[in-house]
């Protein structure tokens, strides 16, 4: 009977979703587990919540009652009635990443967590019931270093010599518009090479991605930032092993997971001080770091990395090591691990 129950109700892949699947893959090696909901690549087959709730009826095995790991507000809530309501025999675990106070409403759900684990400890600053602090790791074993970079780039067929990308939501928030504004300082100092907004715009943020494109087209560059849209999860591996930079420059970020699986493919980025570029940067060994809305900063960093091959090499090779010593989704899963067994063993 499993243990462990993984929920996903949220049918897009988001960053949630990443860090949920890494951990995932690791943790069913070694539980019982079933994932709830929506399907997540590399992880078991999912169940439904009803499903899900027919088998916490009874305790597992050896065990007092099921752990049911959520991440967000639809999952805390399904939890809560299954353990408070339908009075199953269950422990809810939530992870929260969000580096700013929550509303009132997740605020009450979070409170009726039996456990909580911080992804960063200013993270854990906003919430109670923090039993660790544990970053989120990247998956080693699917995001790993081209053998031939220039080939894995010219295989994407985006053209030129060198790619840069930004990935995610196309919006403010993301400061998409701060790549745009350092991609039309940094590329005409680059002529090889081509930046990618790897994305797509919300409804809301239409006339937004418009203004975007339009000055881009304004300055000639319309043919060297591209907009292929959102990558299947399945393909962001190849594309990162192509890229020779990732440049993350959000206005607000809870964690950050793009520069880490840019680094376990050995890329070095640029971040803006959101998220916890800081502590992936390892003091300007795999990436640098730039203030929020500081394009020309911003520029300037990249322009530093891409335009000495020797520096992109180190920081390429530094990259894929911390990611892989510091930053793994089995470091990771090993933390959440021991809450949960504090949690089964009465602690």
């Amino acid at each position: 009977m499993a243990e462990l129950f993984v929920t996903n109700f949220n049918k897009n892949f988001t960053g949630v979703s990443a860090t949920a699947a890494n951990v995932i893959r690791q943790q069913a090696r070694h539980h019982e587990l079933r994932l709830v909901g929506y399907p997540l690549p590399g992880c078991p087959d999912p169940i439904t919540l009803k499903q899900a709730r027919r088998l916490c009826k009874r305790p597992p095995q050896g065990h007092d009652f099921a752990i049911w790991h959520v991440r967000r507000n639809p999952e805390m809530r399904a939890a809560i009635w299954s353990r408070d309501v339908l009075k199953l025999p269950i422990r809810i675990v939530f992870t929260s990443a969000a580096q700013r106070l929550h509303s009132t409403y997740p605020r009450w759900l979070i409170r009726q967590m039996d456990a909580i684990v911080a992804t960063t400890d200013i993270a854990a600053h906003y919430v109670s019931k923090v039993r660790a602090v544990v970053p989120h790791g990247v998956d080693t074993d699917l995001f790993t270093p081209a053998q031939n970079r220039n080939a894995a780039w010219s295989k994407l067929g985006h053209g030129g010599d060198m790619g840069i990308a930004t990935i995610g939501r196309i919006r403010p928030e993301k400061g998409t518009d701060v790549f745009v504004d350092t991609m039309l300082q940094l590329l005409p100092k680059l002529p090889q090479a081509k930046a990618l907004v790897i994305g797509r715009a919300g409804r809301e943020h239409q006339k937004f991605l418009t203004d975007l494109q339009s000055r881009i087209a304004a300055a000639n560059l319309s043919d060297r930032i591209l907009f292929p849209g959102e990558v299947p999860a399945t393909e962001l591996p190849h594309l990162m092993r192509g890229l020779s930079l990732v440049m993350q420059l959000p206005r607000y970020e809870g964690y950050g997971m793009v520069p880490l699986e840019g680094m376990a493919s050995g890329v070095p980025f640029v971040g803006s001080q959101a998220g916890y570029y800081e502590a992936f940067s390892a003091q300007g060994k795999t990436g640098l770091v730039v203030p929020i809305e500081a394009a020309e900063q911003a520029a300037s960093a990249a322009l530093s990395i891409l335009s000495n091959p020797p520096r992109h090499a180190s920081m390429s090779q530094n990259a894929r090591e911390i990611a892989d010593h510091r930053f793994s989704s089995v470091t990771e899963a090993q933390g959440i691990e021991a809450v949960y067994q504090d949690l089964w063993q009465g602690q």
